[in-house]
């Protein structure tokens, strides 16, 4: 009813059960997604949710999950995908706003059936936004940013190990939401505020 939409605890309740709202960001390793999530989060008001830094900050949060990811680390085997699904799900969970980047995720088809079996319908997946960037120039810009990131990972080889595992691994997903009609495509070989403008186009759309 109209009055119950300008009541305030009507609202708050509304928002409540309302289902957070999901764009995964996907793209070759120095397509520049750190960037433009940050752009996202500041001028949009969008959580941004890594999947790396929720096991990072798990792991060292002592709790009886942690045990069990260090365990799994220590092996050299991949942790369960769905801790890791749990661990996004719990933060957005946590979060008083249900807009939310989940970075670099999911990566792989088991990252998608795990994220289908632990979260499925309790959130809404709006669309998936592809980075696109040929080989060539992120192997510049990855070479360009290991002179002074000091990430050991972005030496040459490190970097094409990357590139293809992401095209083994992670371009089938794009394949899967482009064919579900859930694919928003943007070349991010083109300059920070150009992708940005794109990018930003794309969201106030929404």
């Amino acid at each position: 009813s109209p009055g119950a939409a300008q009541c305030p605890v009507c609202a708050r309740a509304m928002a409540e059960t309302a289902k957070p709202k999901v764009v995964f960001v996907l793209g070759g390793p120095g397509a520049g997604k750190g960037t433009q999530c940050a752009n996202i989060v500041e001028h949009l008001g969008w959580v941004h949710l890594s999947a790396g830094d929720l096991l990072r900050a798990e792991r060292n949060s002592g709790s009886e999950n942690a045990e069990l990811i260090n365990n799994y680390i220590k092996e050299g085997k991949i942790v369960p995908v769905e801790i890791t699904v749990k661990l996004i799900y719990d933060a957005m969970q946590k979060s008083e706003t249900k807009k939310f980047l989940v970075d670099g995720f999911p990566r792989s088809m088991g990252n998608y059936q795990g994220w289908q079996s632990v979260v499925g319908d309790k959130a809404e997946v709006c669309f998936c936004l592809f980075y696109d960037c040929p080989e060539s120039e992120l192997e510049k810009r990855l070479l360009k940013r290991g002179e002074t990131s000091g990430r050991d990972d972005d030496n040459i080889e490190a970097v094409r190990k990357r590139f293809k595992t992401f095209q083994e691994e992670s371009m089938p997903i794009v394949s899967l939401y482009k064919e579900q009609g859930l694919l928003r495509e943007i070349s991010s070989v083109a300059s920070v505020d150009e992708v940005w403008a794109q990018t930003k186009a794309l969201f106030e759309a929404m």
